[in-house]
């Protein structure tokens, strides 16, 4: 009799100086039957020796730490832990904070007044590829986009094939699941990759287009040509 095949949990690290906060989230993370919590730290310093000893496959972090800020620990999880959802949990909803952190690589920005009992689906989202983002923060990121994205004068020539960026076929293909909607397990099922692999291309297609997340990437490709509307 064949022993039943079970997910993996899903590896959390947490970085809050907020004991209340802390508290809820291991509860809510330990109450999960798909989640293990891993650590809790307290301070940059504490989150940056996390990164260099665990395995995480979800970082939840603060902006203000009392040693520095938390952009630094996304910066880094990025760096050396591509394969990680970074997602914000803060009480910082200004701009300038924002398109830093998602710029130094989160995927997910929540403010701390959305509803707790959604913090374990919203990081069950973020594993499977999701961007988590609470409403008020999705509403500034779309008005940068379209403050950015005003229509060129008549007489400015159209780009052309060599001023686009050059994506590889299998960029191009990855780039227009994630337009449909795909996660990226569902992805690298369908072009039979592994979800690393996946990130992998995902964070090409970011990197060519000068973009953070994937409604940026879409707009983007779309605004160039390179998808169609």
């Amino acid at each position: 009799m064949q022993t039943p095949v079970t997910n993996p949990l899903i590896r959390v690290v947490l970085v809050e100086d907020d004991v209340d906060f802390q508290q809820m989230l291991r509860q809510m993370i330990d109450d999960a039957p798909d989640m293990e919590l891993l650590t809790v730290a307290s301070t940059r310093e504490q989150g940056m020796r996390a990164l260099e000893m665990l395995t995480m496959d979800v970082l939840l972090v603060d902006l203000g730490l009392p040693d520095g800020s938390g952009i630094e620990l996304i910066r880094a999880a990025h760096l050396r832990q591509p394969q990680c959802g970074v997602m914000v949990c803060t009480v910082f909803g200004d701009e300038i904070h924002v398109m830093q952190s998602l710029e130094a690589g989160a995927t997910g920005y929540l403010l701390k007044d959305s509803p707790a009992h959604s913090m374990v689906g919203e990081i069950r989202s973020l594993h499977r590829g999701g961007s988590p983002i609470s409403p008020l923060i999705a509403r500034q990121v779309l008005t940068r986009f379209r403050e950015k994205k005003l229509p060129q004068p008549a007489s400015a020539p159209p780009k052309t094939d060599a001023t686009r960026p050059l994506l590889s076929a299998r960029e191009l293909e990855v780039l227009e699941l994630i337009t449909k909607g795909f996660t990226a397990d569902e992805i690298a099922e369908l072009l039979s990759v592994s979800r690393h692999t996946v990130h992998t291309f995902v964070r090409r297609i970011y990197s060519k287009l000068h973009v953070n997340s994937k409604a940026e990437a879409i707009f983007e490709a779309r605004n160039q040509g390179l998808i169609g509307n």
